[in-house]
């Protein structure tokens, strides 16, 4: 219970800080809805090909605007020389983990929470059933679990806006495939039992990786 009070304690003070300040949530929503504006504009007259090429193009804007939130994670703590403080606080360095996802992973979906009914209206497409909302929150968790390991390792670097994305791309390009797999499913039209094969890869990523980046970002962070 500790662990989760520290944890919830983190994730409330990066919440609080962004809510105050609303530079980067703002930018990354507009930079969203900007790639969304620009692919309408290329495939929104054909029907088909909006239904070919949707999922692709929602999920590669998820992951962009979703690096950019991951970017500023810990970018924050270095600046400010606040990392050494988190280190010496009588907080395990598994609650700093759990409480930097929670943050990571509450941005995120704040940012589908307006991409997705923009992109629906845009597309002319319905994204609210219970199978893509199912779908977007699994393969969120799972981003979110490794994005913050990686952002962790990222920040001490010089180049961590290159870094960043060099290293976590190919990591969660299989949660990303079966995602836009699994939502061109379902925007065919394909019931629950279709989309379950892919669903069982998405929680495995998450599962396998959220307790490998929970195990080892002890270490990372003390590098």
């Amino acid at each position: 219970m500790k662990e989760l009070r520290a944890a919830f304690i983190i994730a409330t003070k990066d919440i609080l800080t962004e809510i105050r300040t609303r530079e980067v949530l703002t930018s990354i929503v507009v930079f969203a809805i900007l790639v969304i504006v620009i692919f309408n504009f290329a495939f929104g007259g054909d029907e088909r090909a909006v239904k070919t090429v949707a999922p692709g193009i929602l999920w590669a804007t998820f992951a962009f605007s979703g690096i950019l939130s991951l970017n500023r994670s810990f970018m924050m703590e270095k600046e400010e020389d606040c990392i050494e403080g988190l280190m010496v606080s009588p907080i395990s360095r598994e609650a700093i983990y759990l409480g930097k996802f929670a943050g990571n992973l509450f941005f995120i979906l704040l940012i589908q929470l307006v991409v997705i009914p923009v992109f629906s209206l845009l597309f002319n497409l319905w994204l609210f059933s219970f199978e893509f909302i199912l779908v977007t929150l699994m393969a969120t968790l799972g981003f979110a679990a490794v994005g913050t390991l990686f952002s962790a390792m990222a920040v001490n670097t010089r180049a961590r806006e290159l870094i960043l994305p060099v290293l976590f791309f190919p990591i969660v390009t299989p949660v990303i495939i079966a995602a836009v797999n699994a939502s061109l499913l379902i925007l065919e039209g394909k019931g629950f039992s279709a989309i379950t094969d892919w669903l069982g890869i998405i929680a495995a990523f998450f599962v396998i990786f959220f307790v490998a980046s929970y195990l080892v970002f002890c270490f990372i962070i003390e590098e």
